[in-house]
């Protein structure tokens, strides 16, 4: 089990808002249901299952010393990473077979070693790798993630740095709303409440086609930021009190694991569990309106 899932396990799981499950609710509510309170298993991704064995090969290769750091070291750990994710998730090994596994591990050593082109590991010192990060905003509102990377400099400026596996998508460059800066202005937020720093620079790095794209948020974007969070999630526990998480079709309902729970394709959903309250969790408000 890797560090994080370690860490999950001990953490008591009070209800938080997360980078993936806001993005979910703001997708379509029922999603969120499905995977934050009922739970539904979903069958991986090849691209999920070769995103986390990079993923976990990058966090031990940031916990060799910076000289250890070159790219044939590298790759040496991409059969450990995939060992690590497997462990977490034993599904794996019938679900993906030989052959299969063989090329996506393949997959993985050429976006480490396009990582290679991006920077020099063995030039800096991360502050730390897949870091946990959570704080309750002052109206309680709990923020939960885990960051790739966090770089700070010797003069103090806080660099977040996010591993994609993927390509720039085309909106990347033409402005800041897109879905994975909604993931970086969340650990902004996250960190900025937590710590009393303003990330100086939220920092893209997309493996398959060696881009960065960096970011320079403000202190009155983040704090609209949050707002849109505390908004979020008071629609959230909202649809919690009710139950009443509505389906919202769309274009991206043909990835969706779960239509023979969904009305839309002629589905029900499981009997609903309830708002799954955890220790120390409020009681269950309506939202009220954003700030």
């Amino acid at each position: 089990m890797t560090e994080r899932g370690e860490q999950e396990t001990r953490q008591a799981r009070r209800p938080a808002l997360s980078p993936s499950r806001a993005a979910d609710f703001k997708q379509c509510p029922l999603l969120y249901r499905f995977r934050a309170i009922d739970r539904l298993p979903e069958p991986p991704s090849v691209a999920q299952v070769r995103g986390s064995v990079v993923h976990a090969a990058l966090e031990q290769l940031y916990a060799l010393p910076a000289a250890q750091r070159g790219p044939d070291t590298a790759l040496t750990l991409i059969d450990p990473a995939w060992d690590r994710v497997a462990a977490e998730k034993p599904e794996l090994a019938t679900e993906i077979e030989p052959e299969l596994r063989a090329t996506l591990l393949t997959e993985a050593r050429a976006l480490l070693s396009g990582y290679y082109r991006l920077e020099d590991p063995t030039r800096f010192e991360p502050q730390s790798c897949e870091q946990r990060v959570e704080v309750e905003l002052e109206d309680g509102t709990l923020l939960r993630g885990f960051v790739d990377r966090i770089d700070v400099a010797p003069t103090g400026e806080l660099r977040v740095v996010d591993y994609k596996t993927g390509k720039a998508p085309p909106e990347a460059r033409a402005h800041a709303e897109f879905k994975a800066m909604f993931q970086m202005k969340f650990y902004a937020v996250a960190l900025l409440r937590s710590r009393g720093v303003m990330p100086t620079r939220l920092r893209l790095l997309y493996l398959a086609d060696g881009q960065i794209l960096d970011y320079t948020p403000d202190l009155d974007e983040l704090e609209r930021f949050e707002r849109t969070l505390i908004a979020i999630w008071r629609a959230i526990r909202s649809a919690g009190a009710s139950g009443d998480f509505r389906p919202r079709p769309s274009a991206l309902c043909d990835w969706c694991a779960h239509h023979a729970h969904c009305p839309v394709f002629g589905g029900t959903p499981p009997p609903y569990p309830g708002w799954p309250e955890g220790p120390g969790d409020a009681v269950l408000h309506t939202a009220e309106p954003a700030a």
